[in-house]
Order: structure tokens, then C-alpha cells, then sequence
């Protein structure tokens, strides 16, 4: 499994040969720097640690800043481990990971955290229609969740109950997206379909080998 990581830039659409609209996502993948190789003989497993994004030394602590040292590099903003990368044993410390690891036409997992909802009542978080009707005693309950249990027995909710609560800001894995589009020179990325998150945050892109 190589991956990048990146950041959503926003959607778009392209024609393909017969003239069809297909929506797209733009992704900024990289460049990003391998600040720590590990291997079976020192950590047990073997992964290649890639940072991406600036990061202001005063907002950086001291083990931080000494780890990115070691590597050569200025400090970074999102830092993760990637496994089964097909070039690990070439990665050395201070190595550039851009979007050529990525070939178009192939299938790839995104990684990315959804837009938060905040607080959600039960209509619009699970899709509830509510009690319904406004006859027989029913008032203002149009919205309402309806029963949560028995009575005596258990005396309680069970979990996973479809509650109100917080909506959204979850990590959200899509899989299998197509890479219809890439740009090298601007180090982009452009999948078919649409992306978890908001533009400008943080994703991860894996490719299975």
C-alpha cells in the first residue's frame, strides 16, 4: 500500500470520449518528504514516514523539530506512515514522494474527515419523518424521534440506538476511485467523483499493490 498525502482543492467536472459530464475532485497531492524510514531490524515492521505541508518553528515543539532536522527538512504540518511502498529500500531521508507514484486509469482509496454538522436532531441526521400527523393528542411533534425503548425491562437505551447527535466530522475512507487526470507540474491529482471533507482539508490517497 503507497499513498501521498494532500489536500482537496475543490470539484470539477471533465468530458470523456462519448461527450459525457463526469464530476470530479481536484486533489493537491504532495510533495512530500520521507523523514523516517523503518525497517524489520529496528522497529519490527517496515513503513516509510512521509510529511507534507509547512509548518512554523514556533508552533513546532523541540522533538519535532529535531526529528524533521535529522531528516534535512524544515518542519510539517501532517505526518504518516505508509507500508508496502514499492520503492522502500531506494527512500532515504529527505526523498521527494509527488504524484508520479500514480498512474491514470487506475483505482485508489481517499482518506479524508466529512464537513462537521454539529448537533443533529434525528429528520435530518438519520432521516426520520417524524411521529407525523397532528390528530389524536399529537402536537409539535412532527420532528420528534418517537420511542427509544421498553419500559420496566431493560430500563434503559440500548446502544446504537438512532439518536440526535453530533453529525458529521468523521473519518470517511472512499474506495476505489478513478484516477481520470494528472498534472505533475502542479502536483495534482483529478479522481472521479466526489471527496470527504471541506476544501483545503487534509486527505490521504492509497494505492493497493
Amino acid at each position: 500500500m503507497s499513498g501521498i498525502i494532500g489536500k482537496k482543492i475543490g470539484m470539477t467536472s471533465l468530458y470523456d470520449a462519448n461527450g459525457k459530464n463526469i464530476p470530479c475532485t481536484v486533489i493537491e497531492a504532495g510533495p512530500c518528504v520521507v523523514t523516517q524510514v523503518k525497517t524489520i531490524e529496528k522497529d519490527g515492521y517496515e513503513a516509510i514516514q512521509l510529511s507534507y505541508g509547512e509548518r512554523k518553528e514556533k508552533h513546532t515543539t523541540k522533538a519535532l523539530k529535531g526529528h524533521f532536522a535529522k531528516a534535512g527538512v524544515s518542519p510539517k504540518r501532517i505526518v504518516r506512515e505508509f507500508t508496502r511502498f514499492e520503492v522502500d529500500h531506494q527512500k532515504k531521508f529527505g526523498d521527494i514522494v509527488d504524484v508520479t507514484v500514480f498512474i491514470e486509469g487506475e483505482f485508489i482509496d481517499v482518506i479524508g474527515t466529512t464537513k462537521g454538522k454539529g448537533f443533529q436532531g434525528v429528520v435530518r441526521r438519520h432521516g426520520f419523518s417524524g411521529v407525523g400527523g397532528q390528530t389524536h393528542g399529537q402536537h409539535n411533534r412532527l420532528r420528534a424521534p418517537g420511542s427509544l425503548g421498553a419500559s420496566s425491562w431493560p430500563s434503559r437505551v440500548f446502544k446504537g440506538i438512532r439518536m440526535a447527535g453530533q453529525m458529521g466530522n468523521t473519518r470517511v475512507k472512499m474506495i476505489n476511485l478513478q484516477v481520470l487526470k494528472i498534472v505533475p507540474e502542479k502536483n495534482m491529482i483529478i479522481v472521479k467523483g466526489s471527496v470527504p471533507g471541506p476544501n483545503g482539508s487534509p486527505i490521504i490517497v492509497e494505492r493497493w499493490s
